[in-house]
């Protein structure tokens, strides 16, 4: 059987634009013309980028029809090669031979090979092999792996097989050593330059990096083991990071709307504040000069600010208004006695005494002495939250319209042929209609709407979708169409009803950034993009969704809406933690109540309650609960009283239950 070979070209330019690539296709037509299975399903192209990388390696070694996997691209030492660092922590035997043989070959050419950092070695029964992204370095790498039946012996014995037949072979000077190998001698007359830049150059495959299963499939068919890599968390959060941008800005009134809003502008006070000399407390203007005794009272009824306030008078005046010309402080009204009133009705003061002699600016604020004409009071990506002290702030310095980032339009929708609306559940739906009901209620919906919209954000809700491709394509794009982000819920694992990750790659030609996560609740965690659209696809159990959507969601939320990269995940706090928290092989976030506690005999401390019961269907875990405790992996327990760290997800509350 002819060896079976699938091809990869990693570059950032070729991805982008594929008729840029010439290494993959002088791969397959040398190896074609030798005898070897060069099948295009079986030929993609992917950016320099690591996780993309191992997806579609990885998928080929599951799939039992590949023997030997080619990489071209992305070994050099430019910034953005990284096809060593993503191929080697896969392989299970390295073949250090390989790389010899290879880099031997290329010396024998250019000092310059030096610079190559290939790797080569086994993933289960498949040979892989990373070469340079140059033609020329290609084709002198390829005609050393297939002299004298080197690759052919390999992957027998990858096969399983023992290669006696080769080594007999190899006996007989000048033969072929294996069917769809090098002929042996030819050496290429041509002067090697290496390169690392993928500057591929003429036509190329249809890229076909697709991990997902084929729905149109029998059950049977289905993937037993998931074709997407399981990643760190780490890695999971800079992906969605890289992968998401601010959305555009838009010119916004200065009213209560603002708030949860980014400035996209510095805000600069226009004049100052205030813009005379006013007081600070309620009192009387007076001069300076003047003793204490018996003053008549002038208020703002009966003069001007602007006109010189007369000798021996006090000037009645309220807190944050202007003094009147000719006076230079303000006696405070504690500070003075009523000695007489108008006959009239009206009662009004006409004569008050002072008490006490005020020196000069005493409850004064001298002009811009709050903000000064051309300060900036608010920075470019302030965010302006609920608090109010930001949008007060606008106003303060009078700003009518500013200019912000717009926030994110929020798509929802619960996937599922179990799950059932418990607002509008059909007869057949309702427990109360049907004594073996077998349905669920959908939780997920009702949860992470309440949640967005506590955020501030506008919510579209698809409702539930059922189990089948056209429902799932419909609601999609209805989504990707109508809003900026789309979260889903369910069908997100290995059941071959969960048909989110086919329908993103097959149908609607999306990128699947990472399809596992090494955290607990969440291992099934989706992140994809879809024709610039991000895409969550949530686990289905209500406890895993919501925690994932803290985690990963909320993140992505905030950078589209204009937040600082570097601020955009919840604050984390160190907490001691009251019971004992079990510890699992992956890093796990465990639902907790949050309470600061206030002791005169010692500093606070922030305590950490658990919720109870961690499994990731129980939504009453998140009931309540305002923080997560990051446990690391690991085994054993954590005791009570061990300091941890917490996500904080919602208010603190005060411990009241402290004596």
């Amino acid at each position: 059987m002819p060896i079976r070979v699938a091809v990869l070209t990693i570059s950032d330019t070729a991805s982008n634009d594929p008729s840029a690539d010439s290494s993959g296709p002088a791969i397959r037509d040398i190896l074609a013309g030798k005898g070897f299975d060069c099948n295009p399903d079986h030929a993609a192209i992917v950016p320099d980028d690591e996780g993309r990388i191992r997806s579609t390696v990885l998928a080929w070694c599951a799939q039992g029809d590949v023997d030997w996997v080619i990489t071209t691209g992305g070994t050099g030492f430019g910034v953005r090669d990284r096809t060593p660092e993503a191929i080697a922590p896969l392989l299970d035997r390295q073949a250090p031979g390989l790389v010899h043989l290879m880099l031997s070959t290329s010396l024998a050419h250019t000092p310059m090979a030096a610079l190559a950092r290939p790797v080569a070695g086994t993933i289960g029964s498949t040979l892989v092999v990373t070469l340079p992204g140059s033609v020329k370095a290609v084709k002198e790498n390829l005609e050393a792996l297939l002299n004298r039946g080197v690759v052919g012996h390999a992957v027998e014995l990858v096969r399983g097989g023992k290669g006696t037949d080769v080594h007999s072979q190899l006996a007989k000077e000048g033969t072929s050593a294996f069917a769809g190998q090098s002929e042996g001698g030819h050496v290429h007359a041509h002067h090697h330059h290496h390169h690392h830049d993928h500057d591929h150059g003429h036509q190329a495959p249809v890229p076909r990096s697709v991990l997902s299963h084929d729905p149109s499939l029998p059950a049977s068919a289905r993937h037993r083991e998931s074709p997407f890599p399981i990643i760190s968390l780490s890695e999971a959060l800079k992906l969605v990071m890289d992968n998401i941008k601010p959305l555009g800005t838009f010119t916004a009134k200065v009213t209560p709307a603002l708030k949860g809003h980014v400035l996209a502008e510095d805000i600069y006070a226009p004049q100052n504040v205030p813009s005379t000399y006013t007081t600070s407390v309620d009192g009387y203007a007076l001069c300076s000069t003047d003793p204490p005794g018996i003053y008549p009272v002038l208020t703002p009824a009966t003069h001007r600010t602007a006109d010189p306030l007369p000798a021996k008078t006090l000037y009645r005046i309220n807190t944050g208004a202007p003094l009147p010309a000719g006076a230079d402080t303000v006696i405070m009204v504690e500070d003075t006695r009523l000695v007489s009133t108008a006959a009239h009705e009206s009662k009004e003061e006409t004569e008050v005494a002072t008490l006490v002699q005020v020196p000069p600016g005493e409850n004064v604020r001298a002009p811009g002495s709050d903000v000064r004409k051309g300060e900036r009071v608010l920075a470019r990506g302030t965010v302006l939250r609920a608090g109010g002290g930001e949008v007060g702030t606008l106003a303060f310095v009078g700003r009518k319209e500013v200019e912000v980032y717009r926030k994110p339009r929020v798509a929802i929708l619960s996937t599922g042929n179990e799950i059932v609306d418990i607002q509008a559940p059909s007869p057949a739906q309702d427990p109360e209609q049907e004594q073996e009901w077998g349905g669920i209620w959908d939780t997920n919906r009702p949860s992470l709407h309440a949640a967005l919209e506590g955020m501030g954000y506008d919510v579209l809700d698809l409702g539930i979708v059922q189990d089948n491709i056209p429902a799932h394509l419909s609601a999609l794009s209805h989504g990707l169409s109508s809003a900026d982000i789309l979260l889903t819920t369910g069908g997100t694992s290995m059941g071959p009803s969960d048909l989110l990750k086919p329908a993103i790659e097959r149908h609607l030609h999306g990128t699947i950034h990472f399809g596992r996560v090494a955290v607990k609740p969440g291992k099934p965690t989706t992140f994809a993009s879809v024709g610039g659209t991000p895409l969550f696809a949530l686990p289905g159990n209500p406890a895993s969704a919501l925690v994932c959507f803290y985690v990963f969601v909320v993140p992505a939320l905030r950078r589209m809406g204009g937040w600082d990269a570097r601020a955009c995940q919840l604050p984390r706090v160190s907490v001691q933690i009251q019971s004992p928290m079990r510890l699992d092989p992956r890093p796990e976030f465990h639902r907790v109540v949050l309470k600061s506690t206030l002791s005169p005999e010692g500093p606070t401390v922030l305590k950490a309650y658990s919720t109870g019961g961690q499994r990731s269907s129980r939504m009453s875990s998140l009931s309540g609960a305002n923080g997560l405790v990051a446990l690391p992996g690991g085994q054993g327990e954590l005791k009570a009283g061990t300091w941890a760290e917490a996500v904080v997800i919602g208010e603190i509350e005060m411990d009241v239950n402290v004596q």
